[in-house]
């Protein structure tokens, strides 16, 4: 009797044992073991597509963390995740929401930075969201009218190329191409071959005459120097008369000068053409005289 309750005694511990075990387990893969050290960070998200609170989370593939929290914020999904505090997380960190899996399953993956500025845990952090196959999926379903209307566009093309290729008078004119460029490449080679020595000789004659001016160049170099620095000075002094000229000219226009006087002055002009026709009557009226009876002259003579 007594070793029979014994045994059940034995059986009952190590059941509540085994029992104990199996809570802790199940405690630890479901995240009900919530660490006191563990750090919260605010994630925002246009799309979680799945998660679900208690869902992992990774640093660099390493189980650190879960999910907490998800609820939605105005135009954004804003998902609280429960961290390890011995993870090192920079300003730069960059956080994805992936697919686990073919069944679906999210997690979210952390990639630390590299940054000098330890992470704000104050401030919402944007979240990237990868597209897993379901959204890919979708996305093609939403763009089955756009996919519909390329492959219209891509049969007509395919129609017009193929009436385009099938067109006679076209096979006919490549062909005449084909035939035109043939020849006249076997006529290009039939020159090149006929002239090889001669085009040889012009490169021999023009190599030559590259080294026969770069000896002249040498050998005149001082003399080419010296030209160059008189032609300068020539410049020079060409450049100072134009200038000289310039500056008479100008000096002449404005009068500032005796020759700009004369020329722009009026009431000279009009003196000289006075001048001039009272000479001329003179001139006229001494003639007349020499042809008449001579010039009298009475002069006085001492």
């Amino acid at each position: 009797m007594k070793s029979e309750r014994k045994t059940e005694i034995k059986v009952g511990i190590t059941t509540v044992i085994a029992l104990i075990v199996f809570i802790w387990i199940m405690g630890w893969a479901k995240n009900f073991m919530r660490s006191s050290n563990n750090i919260e960070i605010k994630l925002s998200f246009d799309n979680v597509s799945g998660l679900e609170i208690d869902d992992d989370v990774y640093v660099r593939g390493l189980r650190t963390g879960f999910v907490k929290d998800i609820s939605l914020d105005k135009n954004m999904i804003l998902v609280i995740i429960s961290v390890d505090e011995s993870v090192d997380l920079r300003d730069d960190t960059e956080f994805f929401l992936s697919t686990v899996d073919l069944m679906g399953d999210k997690k979210i993956e952390i990639i630390p930075g590299s940054s000098d500025n330890k992470l704000d845990f104050n401030i919402i952090q944007k979240g990237i969201f990868l597209p897993d196959l379901a959204s890919m999926v979708s996305t093609v379903g939403e763009m089955k009218e756009d996919l519909n209307t390329i492959v219209g566009e891509v049969k007509i093309s395919l129609s017009s190329l193929n009436s385009y290729l099938t067109d006679e008078k076209l096979k006919g004119d490549i062909k005449s191409s084909l035939k035109n460029l043939h020849s006249l490449t076997s006529k290009i080679d039939l020159m090149l071959d006929e002239n090889r020595y001669n085009i040889s000789q012009i490169t021999d004659n023009t190599a030559e005459l590259s080294e026969d001016a770069k000896i002249f160049l040498h050998d005149n170099k001082e003399n080419l120097t010296s030209s160059i620095v008189k032609m300068k000075d020539v410049f020079s002094k060409s450049d100072s008369f134009m200038t000289k000229l310039n500056f008479l000219t100008s000096e002449t226009l404005e009068r500032k000068n005796n020759l700009g006087k004369i020329i722009y002055d009026d009431s000279l002009m009009v003196e000289m053409k006075q001048t001039i026709s009272n000479l001329r009557e003179l001139v006229k009226l001494m003639l007349q005289q020499l042809k008449d009876d001579g010039v009298k002259v009475d002069a006085n003579i001492w």
